[in-house]
C-alpha cells in the first residue's frame, strides 16, 4: 500500500511562502526595535561604572573587588598600630570582623570562590579582566543591600575617626582606608532595571514634546510644499518640449546631494554677515533680519523648512512623474473632443488617476521626513536652546554625547511607535480608498 505524500493546501502553503518574508522582517525591523526596547528597561549608561552592564539582579565587579579587598586587612591592621586610643582599636576590629564575615559568605559558594581565584591571579600577573562572565558574579539582591550598607558605615565610621585625630599623617591613612571601603561599596552593583520609569519619565519630559511638536510642524509644512511644489514640477517636465531631457536631470540635482552638504551649504546662504539668500530675504522683507534665520528658533524652523524643501521636492516631483507617465494619452484626446478645459481635465483625469502615487509619494515622505536628523543635526543643532530639536535629534544626543542608552533607547522606540503610527493612518484610513477601489 502506498504511503500519502504530504501536501499542503492553497491556505498553507501561501503561509509557507510568506514565512521567509516575515522572518526577514522580523530580524531586520522588529529585532533591533525589540533590543532598543528591552534597553530601555535599563537605567544603562556607558560612562557609568555602576550602571555600564545591564544587570536584571545585583552584581558584584569581581575586578575591583578582588582588587580593593587585596588591601583592606592589611591597612585596617596598619590604622590599629597607629592610633594609641582603645576605642578606635575596637571599631577597626569591628570593621575588619564585618568584613571578613560577608567575604567568607561570598566564598562560600565554590563557584565565585573559583571565579574569585582566578580573577586574582589575573591581576597579580597585572592583566585586566576582559571575560564580562569572569568579571562580573550575580549575587542575592538582600545579601548585596546589606553588604553595601555595612561598607558605609564602617566608612562613615573611619571618617568620623580621622576628623578626631590630630596628626595629619595618621588622618590621611584613616581617610584613605574610608576611601577604599568605599571603592569596595561601588564594586557591588545594584540592579539597573527599572521597568517603564523611562517612559513615565519621558512622558512629562518637556524637552521630549517640545521636540516631538518641533518634528510634527516640520513634517507636515515641508511634505505639504513638496507635495505642491512637486506636482507642479512634474507637470511641466511631463511636457513635451525641447530641452526636456536637460531640465529633468538638472531637476534632480537638489536630491543628488547629500543631506548634510547641502545643509553645510544652506549654513553659510542663511549666514547674517555674508549670506546671500538671509540678504536677499532681507530686501524682499521676507524675514525682519538676516540674522533672524539662524539665531532665533522660528527662524531656524523657517530656515530647516525652506532647505529641506529646496533638497526634497524633486524626489516629489520624481514619483509624481512616474504616475503622470502611466496614464494614457487617449484620456486627454477624448476630453478635448468633449470641450474639457485643461482645468477639468486635471480635476476630473490628472488628480484622481494619480491618487495611488501622490499617496506612495506622500507616504515615504512623510516617514523620511518625521525621522528627520542630518539636515537638523549640521544646519542648527538643535538650537538656539534646542528650539528646533527634532525627535531623532534629542534621541542622538541623549544616547551617544552623554551615552545614556536606555533613556536614548526609550526615545528611539517613542520615534517607531510614531512612524507606526503614521504608518497605520496613512494605510488604513487613507489608502483604503485606493485599495477597495483596486478590487471592484
Amino acid at each position: 500500500m502506498k504511503k500519502r505524500r504530504f501536501q499542503l493546501n492553497e491556505k498553507q502553503l501561501g503561509y509557507a511562502m510568506v514565512l521567509p518574508s516575515l522572518i526577514l522582517v522580523f530580524v531586520v525591523i522588529l529585532w533591533p526595535v525589540a533590543q532598543s526596547f528591552w534597553n530601555s528597561l535599563f537605567d544603562y549608561r556607558l560612562n557609568d561604572p555602576t550602571r555600564s552592564e545591564k544587570m536584571m539582579h545585583a552584581n558584584i565587579d569581581l575586578e575591583k573587588y578582588v582588587d580593593n579587598h587585596f588591601f583592606i586587612e592589611k591597612q585596617l591592621d596598619e590604622l590599629a598600630d597607629a592610633t594609641d586610643r582603645e576605642q578606635d582599636k575596637q571599631t577597626i576590629s569591628k570593621i575588619k570582623t564585618g568584613i571578613e564575615k560577608y567575604h567568607s559568605e561570598l566564598l562560600s559558594d565554590k563557584q565565585v570562590e573559583k571565579k574569585v581565584e582566578k580573577v586574582n591571579d589575573l591581576l597579580m600577573a597585572y592583566k585586566p579582566v576582559n571575560d564580562s562572565e569572569l568579571k562580573y558574579q550575580q549575587v542575592d539582591n538582600d545579601f548585596a543591600a546589606a553588604y553595601r550598607k555595612a561598607l558605609s558605615s564602617y566608612q562613615h565610621d573611619l571618617e568620623n575617626i580621622a576628623e578626631s585625630l590630630d596628626g595629619k599623617e595618621v588622618q590621611s591613612d584613616f581617610q584613605q582606608t574610608a576611601e577604599l571601603l568605599g571603592a569596595t561599596n561601588r564594586s557591588i552593583l545594584k540592579s539597573n532595571f527599572i521597568g517603564v520609569d523611562n517612559y513615565k519619565k519621558y512622558f512629562k519630559d518637556k524637552r521630549m514634546w517640545r521636540s516631538l511638536g518641533n518634528t510634527t510642524l516640520f513634517t507636515v509644512i515641508s511634505v505639504f510644499f513638496e507635495l505642491v511644489l512637486g506636482l507642479l514640477v512634474a507637470l511641466l517636465i511631463n511636457r513635451a518640449f525641447k530641452g526636456r531631457g536637460l531640465i529633468r536631470a538638472s531637476v534632480l540635482i537638489p536630491w543628488a546631494v547629500p543631506t548634510a552638504v547641502a545643509a553645510m551649504m544652506w549654513g553659510f546662504l542663511y549666514d547674517g554677515q555674508s549670506g546671500i539668500v538671509a540678504h536677499y530675504l532681507e530686501v524682499l522683507h521676507i524675514v525682519p533680519s538676516s540674522s533672524w534665520l539662524l539665531s532665533t528658533g522660528n527662524g531656524g524652523l523657517f530656515s530647516i523648512i525652506l532647505a529641506d524643501v529646496w533638497k526634497t521636492t524633486p524626489y516629489m516631483a520624481l514619483l509624481i512623474l512616474a504616475g503622470l507617465q502611466t496614464i494614457p494619452g487617449s484620456l486627454y484626446e477624448a476630453s478635448n473632443v468633449d470641450g474639457a478645459s485643461k482645468l477639468q481635465q486635471f480635476f476630473k483625469i490628472t488628480l484622481p488617476l494619480l491618487k495611488s502615487s501622490i499617496l506612495v509619494a506622500l507616504l515615504f515622505r512623510t516617514l523620511d521626513a518625521f525621522r528627520v536628523f542630518d539636515l537638523i543635526y549640521v544646519l542648527t543643532g538643535g538650537g538656539p536652546a534646542n528650539s528646533t530639536e527634532s525627535i531623532s535629534v534629542y534621541a542622538y544626543k541623549t544616547m551617544f554625547s552623554q551615552q545614556n542608552f536606555g533613556e536614548g533607547s526609550t526615545l528611539s522606540v517613542i520615534v517607531f511607535l510614531c512612524v507606526a503610527l503614521i504608518s497605520f493612518i496613512y494605510v488604513k484610513l487613507i489608502g483604503s480608498e485606493l485599495f477597495a477601489g483596486r478590487t471592484k
